[in-house]
């Protein structure tokens, strides 16, 4: 958890510098060209993956022929899926009617290629919980990657910058992780593994595939209704989004998973752990989204100039979807870990169905705002169906979980609202008004948990390790 946390947090410091750095060099344009082939990149990697990668987590003893069979299945899928991008490319240039987008996606697809030779030694190391060299390598390979995209940034070269930054960030960890760890495939396909890992990991291809669909269904619809900049300053508004709801989410969700695989035949530790988790979530992330939408304009102005005014309306919509989004993995992860995959599968089709014919009307009939609107449907029908899954298969009443956030919940919007009738009745200029806000929230959020100790706060201070927690050293010393 702590190798994670500095991987994320670090991680979040330097995606916020390039995002500042590359928002004044970049353009919107630039960014709305990446963010319309996102999709299908996205679903070229879930074709590659297959599934298999969650499966070899979930098998408590995968052996050299597991690791063998897969990895082989990656390289293929990944030569057929380049092949296919490589020649759809034209077809979609003339798609968004943009003919750059023909080149650019021809070079970017060979992430294809090297993200297939890495995806056996990453689940490795996280089966094994080794997240201290996932959280080195990831952070170097950051670093790099950011300082080369300035630099081509700086000399004009626009949209190439940031397909230039996708390859060098695939291609240091899989050269790194394919040295260091010394594992090599052996010459050996066996049809045995191969459908042994299949029938969990077919349904959670078709799982990963409709997600992914799903989650970039946006991109696709905005690039070709709209225009590259619109598209821009939606993605810019997304990524900011999901920089901060996944924040916490991701580093917890890396580390329990393979502890979800282990302890799959004992669901009252599983409900235990479920609990713990999503109450440390909301504690922890339901401030900083609420935080987040009322000082949106302040930060973006800050960050990324006024030329990015127009992501603000964007980016507080798509946080207030964000507060589920934090918590669906939580959920989604422990049926994936007791294996009921197919399970998934036929409950992902409803939410995608729901959620993909929310955003889609939405936008046909009330233009962004009602895509947007659809978003925050897609995402909450899709956190309902999750909880009410795993009250079904491990036990922790959908009830219950809601009960349990619920006060968290209602400490947030009412430290948000008073926040907000605050800066709306001083009248302050745009950062005095951010800064009050702030204070005016944390005072409010802080106060609650340190005058009434909810279950909440006691779980997020337990995760702290005790040589940093001063005022318990303190506490101890007067008791002395």
């Amino acid at each position: 958890m702590v190798w994670t946390s500095i991987q994320r947090f670090m991680g979040m410091g330097i995606s916020f510098i390039s995002g500042i750095i590359l928002a004044r060099l970049l353009t919107p344009y630039d960014y709305g060209c990446i963010g319309m082939l996102s999709i299908f990149m996205v679903l070229a990697e879930s074709f590659i993956d297959g599934g298999f990668g969650a499966a070899l987590i979930q098998k408590k003893r995968p052996t050299q022929e597991d690791y063998s069979t897969i990895f082989y299945w990656n390289l293929g899928m990944a030569v057929l899926m380049y092949t296919i991008l490589f020649f759809s490319a034209p077809a979609i240039a003339r798609f968004y009617k943009i003919p750059l987008l023909c080149s650019v996606l021809r070079v970017q697809g060979l992430v294809l290629f090297i993200y297939s030779f890495n995806i056996i030694q990453k689940n490795q190391l996280r089966k094994s919980l080794n997240f201290k060299i996932l959280s080195i390598v990831t952070l170097v390979t950051s670093l790099i990657s950011l300082g080369i995209t300035i630099f081509l940034a700086y000399k004009g070269f626009g949209v190439w910058a940031l397909v230039t930054q996708n390859l060098i960030t695939a291609a240091i960890p899989a050269l790194v992780f394919w040295f260091y760890l010394k594992w090599r495939p052996a010459l050996v396909f066996s049809w045995k593994s191969f459908k042994e890992l299949f029938s969990f990991g077919f349904y959670m291809f078709l799982t990963h595939l409709l997600n992914s669909f799903g989650q970039q269904i946006q991109g696709l619809l905005i690039g070709k209704v709209y225009n590259p900049t619109t598209m821009g300053y939606y993605s810019k508004a997304h990524g900011t989004e999901k920089l901060a709801s996944n924040s916490v989410s991701s580093i917890m969700t890396q580390v329990t998973y393979p502890l979800y695989a282990e302890a799959q035949d004992n669901k009252p530790m599983m409900i235990n752990m479920i609990k713990r988790i999503t109450m440390t979530l909301s504690y922890l992330t339901f401030p900083i989204m609420f935080i987040l939408i009322l000082l949106a304009k302040p930060i973006f102005v800050l960050l990324y100039s006024e030329r990015w005014l127009s992501s603000v309306p964007y980016f507080q919509v798509l946080c207030l979807a964000g507060l589920a989004n934090c918590l669906m993995a939580v959920n989604l992860q422990t049926i994936s870990a007791i294996g009921k995959s197919k399970v998934m599968f036929v409950w992902t089709v409803v939410k995608r169905v729901v959620g993909i014919g929310a955003i889609v009307l939405g936008l046909l009939w009330f233009g962004m705002k009602g895509l947007l609107v659809g978003v925050i449907i897609n995402n909450y029908f899709s956190y309902f169906v999750n909880i009410s899954l795993v009250s079904k298969h491990v036990g922790y009443r959908w009830t219950r979980q809601l009960l349990d956030i619920m006060p968290v919940a209602i400490a947030s919007i009412v430290a948000a609202i008073v926040s907000y009738g605050c800066g709306y009745f001083l009248h302050l200029d745009m950062y005095p008004d951010g800064i009050v806000k702030l204070i005016v929230y944390l005072v409010i959020y802080l106060g609650w948990s340190f005058i009434f100790k909810p279950e909440a706060y006691t779980y997020s201070i337990s995760i702290i390790p005790a040589k940093f927690k001063f005022w318990e050293k303190k506490g101890k010393k007067i008791n002395k």
